[in-house]
């Protein structure tokens, strides 16, 4: 079924700058989620091109807006033009930096519904077969901790991107997303060309896997599940905490390496949690989060039902991302601590755009989820670590290691000025005295 609109069709709203993270947009009209897909024409398939290179927002209300990141266009030689425009006005309206920079990429959707769908196109663009996945991840967009769970089935071999839903059918994006993918099912999912959790709509057709439950319990399922679809128990554990701001990095990191992410209080251990540490009491545990996210106390009861545990943490959102990022035990971890890498970068108060960008930390660049607290201004610990994996270069630049940089989210949430503070930080720079 074709959407009515293109994804970001609409001028995103300002984010509210508040202190916990807003409830997930549900204003959009919801469709029934067709899977009796069909190959899109050349036409459309173009505008999903352009829809990767150039999120823009999906709204279902309000006038269209001024682009943020259509391809540049030059005006015919008889137009007029204002010499008297602002420089970063006219480097606006050119999509720069608001789209793209020499060394970030924003995929800049009003809602994490749009800013799943663009990242599911952005790593599978389904300009033929191979290029889409054998399933993809309905999870309802009230659950953000199913939706962080859910990130591990975007692990190799199952490859399956999150997209979000509801329970009266999908936004447009989603739809739209749906009819460009065309999971059909493979060995690797059981067949299944969608996996369902919580009171996600399922698809007409095709083959569906539902995960029931929500909270803890759904990712206790999608942990069994995962296990079942690769025939292996996990190599790691990773217990978040119930407060989304230090859980959202283990998103990344479960789509990554395919360790399934389980949810515990802070001073209580959820049954389902328990449960599923005590079927693999020899399998490593990483809490992530500080003893004020989960207790010491809880801590111990983790040990007591699962294998050895360690605890990843720093003592703020955006410095416990950092810590992750910086980790490194044996199999486990990011061990990012160089230059030369890929990153993600979202707002801690935009819970879902952490399972919604997942896909982008197990393609391409594969990197680690980092977290700003603005969208004006770039957080000093987070200067101060992209400072510290500056790439640069001695003689030639064409051998040097670079750093890519993701921006998810429009600009009410991370604005431009941010962005190209970013870009500043990852591009490679010039070292030391020799000549090129």
């Amino acid at each position: 079924m074709k959407g009515e609109r293109p994804i970001n069709a609409d001028e995103p709203e300002k984010a509210k700058a508040a202190e916990k993270p807003p409830a997930p947009a549900q204003a959009r009209e919801r469709r029934p989620i067709p899977m009796a897909l069909k190959l899109i024409g050349g036409a459309a398939l173009l505008a999903i091109v352009f829809i990767v290179a150039a999120i823009l927002g999906g709204g279902d209300g309000g006038e269209p807006s001024q682009p943020q990141g259509p391809a540049p266009t030059v005006p015919a030689e008889d137009q007029a033009t204002d010499s008297e425009e602002p420089a970063d006005q006219s480097a606006t309206e050119l999509g720069y930096p608001a789209f793209a920079t020499a060394n970030t990429t924003r995929i800049g959707g009003s809602d994490p519904a749009s800013n799943a769908a663009a990242a599911a196109l952005a790593v599978y663009p389904s300009a033929k077969p191979s290029q889409q996945p054998q399933a993809v991840t309905l999870v309802g967009e009230s659950d953000w901790q199913a939706a962080v769970a859910a990130a591990v089935l975007m692990a190799e071999p199952v490859g399956a991107p999150i997209l979000f839903s509801g329970p009266d059918g999908a936004p447009d994006p989603t739809v739209e997303a749906l009819e460009a993918l065309q999971p059909r099912g493979g060995g690797d999912t059981s067949g299944a060309g969608a996996f369902v959790v919580g009171d996600a709509a399922e698809p007409e057709a095709g083959k569906v896997t539902r995960v029931e439950g929500s909270g803890a319990g759904a990712a206790a399922a999608i942990a069994a599940l995962r296990e079942k679809l690769v025939g292996s128990a996990p190599r790691h554990f990773v217990v978040a905490p119930e407060d989304p701001t230090f859980a959202m990095p283990a998103a990344a990191w479960a789509a990554r390496s395919g360790d399934p992410v389980l949810f515990a209080g802070v001073d209580e251990l959820p049954k389902p949690t328990a449960a599923a540490l005590r079927r693999h009491p020899k399998v490593p545990v990483y809490v992530l989060g500080p003893a004020a996210a989960i207790s010491s106390a809880v801590v111990r009861e983790i040990g007591k039902a699962g294998g050895e545990v360690r605890r990843v943490s720093a003592a703020e959102p955006v410095a416990n991302a950092i810590a992750f990022a910086r980790y490194s035990d044996g199999e486990f971890g990011w061990n990012i601590n160089d230059p030369g890498h890929g990153f993600v970068v979202a707002r801690y108060d935009s819970t879902l755009d952490a399972a919604a960008a997942a896909p982008l930390s197990a393609a391409g660049t594969w990197g680690p989820l980092l977290l700003t607290a603005s969208g004006a201004t770039l957080p000093p610990v987070l200067r101060d670590y992209l400072l510290d994996v500056k790439p640069g270069y001695t003689t030639d630049p064409t051998r040097a290691f670079y750093n890519h940089v993701w921006v998810i989210g429009d600009q009410g949430l991370i604005e431009a000025s941010q962005q190209a503070e970013i870009d500043e930080l990852a591009a490679l720079a010039k070292i030391g005295g020799g000549s090129e």
